[in-house]
């Protein structure tokens, strides 16, 4: 039985409460007024100084147009002054989806498990359930920024601004785009994970204590189902959340692109935790072949994350059609551009060339090395999915994105070796346990 360590569970609460802190530094040093903007603007180095939305020069442009110069410098300050006021919303998004994502997507895999009777890794289910946990405090957290967003307590989603009403592509959606529908529809979402979490969790530890292969047939029908449903679930879950915050953009990929990004970094997650509890002495019966399953995958689906980027990006940029290529243009071209390329390196190149060599997926530190640098590319795939929508060029990594982020990791850790200390580690009445203990690879 394992007992979640009093080292562990107060390194995860000093990261809570550091990572509180630069939350709250994030909100509070935003500027309030487009008085504040201009003062900034005029202190600006020579890289803050090229730091404006790309569509900026264009919508100042067009307003010196129709307005004098005065009025086209006031709508560009506020312009700026919603995507300063964006960045400590936006950090606190990125973290949110990016964990609550890892936790669904690890459902999704366990629920797989099930659905394909697998018995490689059934040793590893309680860590993989352990890791769900962060589903359901993750959902009420993202549920609440969906939330102020919806009450317009920010300017993410350019959909719900007001001047929303004078755009004709975004009037043309609103049939969907509209923040009762949204919310509805993003409380369905999160809903159904947690149902199904709860059932396949619930199911499982019955399965444990009683051996009843009718609940194992259960978890069964229930995994296949769950299965079906996120399948379902993620395509307009991924345009509501994301999608959405360039209404004017399009692409039939995206859904799958998300859904791949997250999965390789749930399958890393569940490689880490594994190799943690198996240097403390726990997980006797986890070896070298468990751990080099999960390094294929690891290894697999960072080319099934790539087959989609590919796609996309391929199919966009030989189009060249305005709508498309303006999604793009700031990553590739702009200001992001540097994200963009080094997220591709991080998520392709890396784990080609690491994880290739057979011997070296079941080597516990190489794993965990490769882990790193996978989830470090997921979040700052994440995050520049989300940020040139909302922040613009005047994206920066600071304190309110890190402060995000040691929330959100120290939440994590929290809540899943918490649930790792409630019950027995080994699932010992799965009726392919032996299978998974003495498999080898």
């Amino acid at each position: 039985m394992y007992t979640f360590s009093s080292k562990l569970k107060t390194f995860s609460i000093v990261l809570m409460v550091l990572g509180i802190l630069g939350i709250a530094y994030g909100f509070l040093s935003a500027p309030k007024t487009t008085e504040e903007v201009k003062a900034m603007m005029l202190h600006e180095d020579a890289h803050g100084a090229t730091a404006t939305h790309e569509g900026d020069n264009l919508a100042k442009a067009g307003s010196a147009d129709h307005q004098d110069a005065a009025a086209a410098e006031e709508a560009h300050a506020e312009h700026l002054l919603h995507q300063a006021q964006n960045r400590p919303w936006t950090a606190f998004f990125i973290s949110a989806f990016f964990f609550l994502m890892i936790a669904v997507t690890v459902l999704v895999f366990y629920a797989i498990q099930w659905a394909a009777q697998a018995g490689w890794s059934i040793v590893l289910f309680r860590v993989m359930e352990a890791i769900t946990a962060y589903i359901l405090p993750g959902s009420i957290l993202l549920f609440l920024f969906l939330l102020a967003s919806g009450m317009h307590l920010n300017h993410i989603y350019a959909w719900m601004a007001p001047e929303a009403a004078t755009d004709e592509i975004i009037q043309g959606k609103s049939w969907w785009l509209n923040v009762p529908g949204w919310l509805i529809r993003s409380a369905i979402y999160l809903a159904v994970y947690n149902v199904f979490r709860y059932l396949l969790r619930k199911n499982s530890l019955a399965l444990d204590n009683t051996g009843d292969i009718k609940i194992y047939k259960n978890n069964f029908n229930l995994a296949v189902g769950f299965i079906v449903t996120f399948g379902i679930l993620e395509l307009f879950m991924s345009f509501d959340w994301l999608m959405s915050l360039d209404p004017h953009w399009y692409s039939q990929l995206y859904s799958f692109y998300v859904f791949a990004s997250m999965l390789v970094s749930g399958i890393t997650v569940i490689a880490l935790v594994t190799i943690y509890m198996r240097s403390k002495g726990f997980l006797p019966f986890v070896n070298d072949s468990h751990l080099h399953d999960l390094a294929k995958y690891m290894f697999g689906f960072s080319i099934f994350w790539t087959y989609f980027f590919f796609d996309q990006f391929m199919l966009q940029w030989y189009a060249n059609l305005p709508e498309e290529a303006a999604y793009f243009h700031p990553r590739l071209l702009g200001s992001y551009q540097l994200l963009f390329i080094g997220m591709l390196v991080l998520n392709f190149v890396f784990p080609i060339l690491i994880l290739m060599n057979s011997d070296f997926k079941r080597v516990p530190w190489f794993i965990v090395f490769t882990g790193l640098i996978i989830l470090t590319g997921h979040y700052v795939d994440i995050f520049q999915l989300i940020s040139p929508a909302t922040v613009g060029s005047s994206w920066f990594i600071g304190i309110p994105e890190l402060g995000s982020l040691a929330f959100f990791i120290g939440l994590f850790i929290f809540v899943v070796f918490r649930a790792m200390a409630k019950v027995p580690l080994l699932a010992k009445e799965n009726p392919f346990m032996k299978e998974s203990k003495i498999y080898h690879y």
